[in-house]
């Protein structure tokens, strides 16, 4: 499906500039290249956005190809130079939790929430996820990438724990919802930049159907650990206790829910 002729002026309006691409390999890569090779025409909030992305990144170095036209990528330029060090580990959160409320005002009626942490579940099952990277050359800025299944046929869907717009029979306005996750990101990342954790911690875990959850976490290391998330810490990482009541407190791992 090619670029809407309209174009994205709801996006528009909310963010400084907006690259429309037909086709390109990662729209983070491509967004890192970008704002690498002229740094000043790409400020705050620039955005690139394609529906054709042809070796899409998530975390742990994981690479995934979608059917031309069947959804939305969109990388967002972030400059966090006032989020303090060690506030920037609630920047993927924020991210996911703009998203979730961009994906939710479009799905009334479904329970949308953040996986942590980067996943956005509709009913259980993901639409979209969340890759944050900061920019080799520059420790300020961070790119935040969002690949959401909009036109996607059910038949098309990677996994049966995924889902889409079209699965659950609805039609995604994708310029609403970019502008909504932009405007979205922008508040929270100026919250996080004037208040710190605190700011956002609240938003953050309203959101996160991963508290209070039974996980299995498959750590960075190759071991395991399983328990129940307590809570979040004041880094945004997960604090997880076992059967023998002991907190763990986990930074990156791949989280499943045990139902």
């Amino acid at each position: 499906m090619p670029i809407p002729i309209e174009g994205y002026p709801l996006t528009a309006a909310v963010s400084p500039r907006v690259h429309v691409i037909e086709t390109v390999d990662s729209t983070n890569a491509k967004l890192i290249r970008d704002a690498e090779e002229d740094p000043d025409g790409h400020p705050h909030l620039s955005l690139l956005l394609t529906r054709d992305q042809r070796a899409g990144r998530g975390r742990l170095a994981r690479t995934w190809v979608t059917p031309p036209g069947s959804a939305l990528a969109v990388s967002v330029l972030l400059r966090v130079g006032a989020v303090a060090v060690h506030d920037r580990g609630w920047i993927p959160l924020v991210a996911g939790a703009a998203m979730v409320e961009a994906v939710a005002a479009q799905l009334p009626g479904r329970e949308v929430v953040l996986k942590w942490p980067n996943d956005v579940l509709v009913d259980g099952r993901k639409i979209c996820g969340i890759l944050a990277e900061v920019l080799p050359a520059d420790p300020q800025a961070v790119v935040v990438g969002a690949g959401v299944n909009t036109t996607m046929a059910e038949v098309d869907l990677p996994v049966p724990t995924a889902t889409s717009f079209a699965a659950l029979r609805a039609v995604a306005d994708e310029d609403r919802l970019a502008a909504d996750f932009v405007r979205g990101l922008r508040d929270r990342i100026a919250d996080l930049a004037v208040g710190g954790g605190s700011a956002v911690a609240a938003d953050v875990a309203a959101r996160c159907a991963t508290i209070g959850q039974r996980v299995t976490v498959s750590l960075p290391d190759e071991t395991s650990l399983e328990g129940t998330v307590a809570r979040l810490d004041d880094s945004g990482r997960l604090v997880v206790t076992t059967a023998a009541g002991v907190d763990t407190v986990v930074s990156a791992g791949d989280v499943v829910h045990v139902r």
